[in-house]
């Protein structure tokens, strides 16, 4: 199990995330619970936590201020934004700060249950690296196992599925302790399809995921999958489904859209 710290400053909103989700079902328990940033921080500091579930807008210490302060935190737990503010100022700033997933209350049940189904993919993964290290060579290869290989390339999907904003070839293969050359031979060698190409995919599988929210500019959301041209994203998108994200989104929604 993963140990889990919710942080909220309303007492009921975190007492119902605590006891009312089957938390032991998805991987997680819950090891404590914070009114606000700074008692959060602290529980880190004195407790195995490896993910935090945490409200954006508090007094003294916020989410944000609370991701920031985590940043540079080794090791850092995860941290996942659960917030009634549908701010993309937010969104940005969580990205930033390393923050995993943001989710605007009221959030679903399924939408909850499928975000730590991802984390707990991805927290898995990271386990599985660390093995990684003592069973690569010196040239930074792992053994020939297929199981083991496809383990390799699991971690690495779901690093990718976890991380699209801002993964890299580099960052995955220091996460797998390979180096980036042979990891992505490896890659396309076991999947089909290059590194590139497929966090691409991956991009642009969420960016029309994105585009279903009536309130997020085109802009906003070519930042929140790791375009800082918004132009380059267009292109892209056009490239990717044959339209560019306007007429995509028009197209899904069927009436007319803001301009961005």
């Amino acid at each position: 199990m993963y140990h889990l710290l919710v942080v909220d400053d309303e007492a009921e909103s975190r007492n119902t995330l605590c006891n009312c989700f089957p938390w032991n079902t998805v991987g997680f328990e819950v090891t404590a619970q914070a009114g606000n940033g700074a008692e959060a921080l602290d529980l880190i500091r004195h407790n195995k936590i490896d993910v935090v579930l945490c409200d954006i807008k508090m007094p003294g210490l916020s989410g944000i201020d609370l991701a920031q302060e985590l940043y540079q935190h080794k090791p850092r737990p995860a941290i996942i934004f659960l917030s009634g503010y549908r701010d993309f100022e937010y969104a940005q700033k969580a990205l930033t700060f390393g923050v995993r997933y943001y989710i605007v209350k009221p959030a679903r049940y399924e939408e909850i249950m499928t975000q730590f189904q991802m984390l707990k993919q991805e927290l898995d993964a990271q386990r599985i690296a660390l093995e990684t290290t003592f069973h690569a060579g010196n040239d930074g290869k792992p053994s020939d196992s297929t199981d083991f290989q496809a383990k390799i390339v699991e971690m690495v999907k779901s690093y990718i599925q976890a991380n699209y904003a801002a993964a890299s070839l580099e960052e995955a293969s220091k996460l797998v302790h390979l180096n980036a050359s042979y990891l992505s031979q490896l890659f396309k060698q076991k999947t089909g399809v290059n590194f590139s190409d497929y966090l691409i995919e991956i991009k642009m599988t969420k960016a029309a995921e994105l585009l279903m929210d009536y309130e997020l500019k085109t802009y906003a959301v070519s930042e929140m999958v790791g375009y800082t041209n918004a132009k380059n994203f267009a292109r892209t998108f056009k490239s990717f489904y044959g339209v560019n994200p306007r007429d995509y989104r028009y197209a899904k929604l069927g009436k007319d859209l803001p301009e961005g």
